[in-house]
């Protein structure tokens, strides 16, 4: 199983590829938990302060591995037994280490979650991407009926649901599926990340996402009382004093290791 997913780690920067490429890289059942656990490895890891997530060869992921089905509904029952959100690829929102998907190939089921469920999507120029449940007679899968209407409205979810259909780069980016457009996607998703881990504060991005994930279930009042609280232990930390320090000795910003 292990191969099925690549890991590595360079300079601040962990990727992760899925690594089926004779398959398009379709998951199998037990990649969506080994795809989790390597998120939580990063984040545990305080020499990674950017995770860069990709597909091997031409495809990002294709879904789950159709092949599955052969096995009946004993084999798909393997896709969801014993999963929740911890073991899926929302756990990429729950971490603190920012998350960049490059999308350079089909993208389409749980593929599409994956994909989605970073903090930062960019698509290759020719990929196409669609959610399919409703052209293989399933549901709004792993809580994307949570996720999808937060992106792009509920209009565009119920929209891209219930059509199951595979949508461009061009409508991806005009709806707000995905942030960015490029001819090599992986490499403009590993110089947005080099940009973040040379001089963004990891416990900023941190606070910052866990924030953005409670947000939407608070009532503003809780919303801003929460940041006024977080904004004074962040003057606290040594972060503030470092950018300050670099500001005015014209120097290159070195942020302590989150939780340092």
């Amino acid at each position: 199983m292990t191969d099925d997913i690549l890991y590595s780690v360079a300079d601040g920067i962990a990727t992760i590829t899925l690594n089926r490429p004779d398959r398009m890289n379709a998951m199998l059942p037990g990649m969506g938990e080994l795809y989790a656990e390597l998120l939580q490895r990063a984040d545990a890891d305080p020499q990674v302060r950017v995770i860069v997530v990709t597909g091997a060869g031409k495809g990002f992921c294709a879904g789950a591995d159709l092949s599955v089905l052969a096995e009946g509904t004993d084999g798909l029952n393997k896709y969801v037994d014993e999963q929740s959100a911890e073991t899926l690829p929302f756990r990429a929102l729950m971490i603190g280490t920012p998350v960049v998907t490059a999308i350079n190939g089909a993208c389409a089921g749980i593929g599409f979650l994956l994909a989605i469920c970073a903090d930062v999507r960019i698509i290759g120029s020719g990929v196409r991407m669609g959610t399919t449940f409703s052209r293989l007679g399933l549901v709004a899968e792993y809580g994307i009926a949570w996720l999808l209407p937060r992106l792009v409205g509920y209009g565009n979810a119920t929209e891209l649901l219930l059509s199951g259909r595979a949508i461009d780069a061009a409508e991806a980016l005009r709806i707000g599926l995905i942030n960015e457009i490029a001819d090599d996607p992986l490499t403009r998703a590993v110089e947005w990340a080099r940009d973040i881990a040379d001089n963004c504060s990891p416990a900023s991005m941190a606070a910052m996402k866990g924030q953005l994930l409670r947000v939407s279930e608070q009532p503003l009042p809780v919303a801003v009382d929460e940041s006024l609280a977080m904004m004074k232990v962040s003057f606290g930390l040594p972060d503030l004093a470092e950018a300050l320090a670099a500001k005015g000795e014209k120097r290159a910003v070195n942020f302590p290791p989150r939780g340092a």
